[in-house]
């Protein structure tokens, strides 16, 4: 698929941390508890680490208990891509940023109304700024 953003890999480790490369650009996760937006509640939007672009909104993030930071809705449709994902023998949609193809998490149908969605979403793949 054609991105907005392309860079060689060689370029996304240059720009990423070993541990944001490996679970943005290797689809990997990071361990459940320890991600720095899991308990994090200023006002603001979570935005992608390797692009930028937009992807939650602080007013749909909520406890889940999974781990991970949990949305129950996007900022931004055009900034999100949905895949399946069938790795580890299990059957999952991977959540990723459509602007330059980075792993964020997973999606799956066990959030809160008004969606019923629970995006599981990985802290390393995200920064954050704060509404001024």
């Amino acid at each position: 698929m054609q991105r907005d953003i392309e860079k060689h890999e060689d370029q996304w480790r240059e720009q990423l941390t070993p541990e944001q490369y490996r679970v943005v650009r290797e689809k990997g996760t990071e361990r459940p508890f320890t991600g720095q937006y899991n308990e994090h509640d200023e006002t603001g939007t979570y935005v992608c680490i390797a692009c930028g672009a937009e992807l939650f909104a602080s007013g749909t993030k909520f406890e889940s208990g999974c781990g991970w930071p949990s949305f129950y809705d996007v900022a931004n449709n055009d900034n999100i891509e949905l895949q399946r994902d069938t790795s580890h023998g299990m059957n999952r949609v991977e959540v990723l940023c459509k602007r330059c193809g980075g792993h964020l998490g997973h999606v799956f149908e066990d959030g809160p109304q008004p969606t019923g969605l629970r995006y599981c979403i990985n802290s390393v793949s995200l920064n954050f700024k704060p509404d001024e």
